[in-house]
């Protein structure tokens, strides 16, 4: 299950801190230390994720 979570978390993980970054920059904060604040905290909230979703495919056999 590890290598199906990794595997997700290169996808999940960078679209989280995609989206972080997105939000911070609509939110008219340009500072560089904003932006890589978000982008951080999406790839740690993407962690727990993709945990969860490769949890889920395994207890319905995919």
């Amino acid at each position: 299950m590890m290598r199906l979570a990794s595997i997700l978390y290169s996808l999940i993980g960078s679209s989280l801190a995609g989206v972080g970054v997105i939000a911070v920059l609509v939110a008219g904060m340009v500072s560089v230390q904003a932006i890589l604040a978000s982008a951080a905290a999406g790839a740690v909230a993407g962690l727990p994720v993709a945990w969860l979703v490769a949890k889920q495919l395994y207890a319905r056999g995919a």
